[in-house]
């Protein structure tokens, strides 16, 4: 059996978390989940919302999923998703995009995956106020994580059959930082000569993504490009709540969706877990249940084919609803 820490998070992440544990326990696999809380909503109750307790879960088991947790924009707390990576070091975070059965997208031929570094750029947090009309924001690029980085992604390649990986920067601009991260790629590029190798603007890759995605396979990017970029690919094969992430470090995983902790319908049973699901079923090919994670993906796709679905993909269905669909379409 697995002991896999469970992050159920704050706003609709309790709910979404209920989803995915039960549709994994109905598909037969057993996992004992170290359920750990995290977030605003331990903030009052034990002064920090990234308890100790929770990095220690993590550290002792290896993998967690994790469900999304509120950060407050422009004041309060950090973000527990940058100190939960910082603090576990997991340095790559993954985001396949790929389009999904009878999810309506302007593009029917979407599937490429963003490899994001996660460790430093400008969300390092240095910052600094210099004074009342004038702040700071200092971007960290270091040959160690670029490299890193680059590795994971050409390593990645080979291991998953792609054929390119292309480097993402604004070095025509930022020649020191961004030109040490495509100096990097470069270096690192060598070791892959199987694998082609491309390199383009942040901008134009943006424009570029608008208009054919299929000309893109794997990209690998410095931090703050990739959170953008992520965030447009999700875009392109339905939006947030579709789309999967992972964070992997040298000894630890955290899997957890893209999208935020949706306050605004928490307790409403109107969340859709598909995201936070495809990240377990990414998860549990971590761990290698490919069989298990191979039947809850097809149970998904049919039920999503059917057109069973929640209201944010032009569906009828609740939260509860959508899960007991997605098990009953277990084979």
């Amino acid at each position: 059996m697995h002991n896999i820490t469970l992050i159920n998070g704050d706003g609709i992440g309790p709910e979404i978390s209920d989803s995915v544990v039960k549709i994994i326990k109905a598909s037969g696999l057993e996992i004992n989940w170290d359920i750990q809380s995290a977030g605003s909503d331990v903030i009052e109750k034990e002064g920090t919302p990234l308890p100790q307790r929770v990095l220690d879960s993590v550290k002792k088991n290896k993998v967690a999923l994790k469900a999304p947790v509120t950060t407050p924009i422009g004041k309060g707390f950090r973000s527990v998703n940058v100190q939960l990576r910082k603090e576990l070091d997991l340095y790559a975070n993954l985001r396949p995009c790929k389009n999904l059965p009878g999810v309506k997208t302007r593009f029917d031929n979407v599937d490429l995956v963003v490899v994001r570094e996660n460790t430093e750029d400008l969300y390092a947090g240095v910052e600094e106020q210099i004074d009342a009309n004038t702040a700071h924001s200092i971007k960290i690029i270091t040959r160690k994580a670029s490299e890193r980085i680059c590795r994971f992604a050409f390593d990645y390649a080979v291991k998953n059959g792609r054929k390119e990986v292309c480097a993402v920067s604004k070095a025509n601009i930022m020649k020191l930082s961004d030109g040490l991260f495509l100096e990097s790629y470069r270096n690192v590029a060598q070791d892959y000569p199987q694998i082609k190798q491309r390199e383009i603007l942040v901008d134009n890759l943006c424009m570029q993504l608008v208009q054919e995605p299929s000309r893109f396979d794997v990209l690998v990017l410095p931090n703050l490009y990739g959170d953008i970029v992520s965030d447009l690919t999700a875009g392109l094969i339905g939006g947030l709540g579709v789309a999967q992430g992972a964070n992997i470090g040298l000894n630890c995983a955290v899997f957890e969706p893209v999208h935020g902790s949706a306050p605004d319908i928490k307790g409403q049973n109107k969340a859709n877990p598909t995201a936070l699901l495809l990240s377990a079923i990414e998860m549990l090919r971590y761990i290698n249940e490919t069989d298990y994670a191979i039947k809850i993906e097809k149970a998904l796709f049919k039920t999503l084919s059917d057109g069973d679905k929640t209201a944010d993909l032009g569906g009828y269905l609740s939260t509860t609803e959508f899960t007991d669909m997605i098990i009953k379409n277990l084979l």
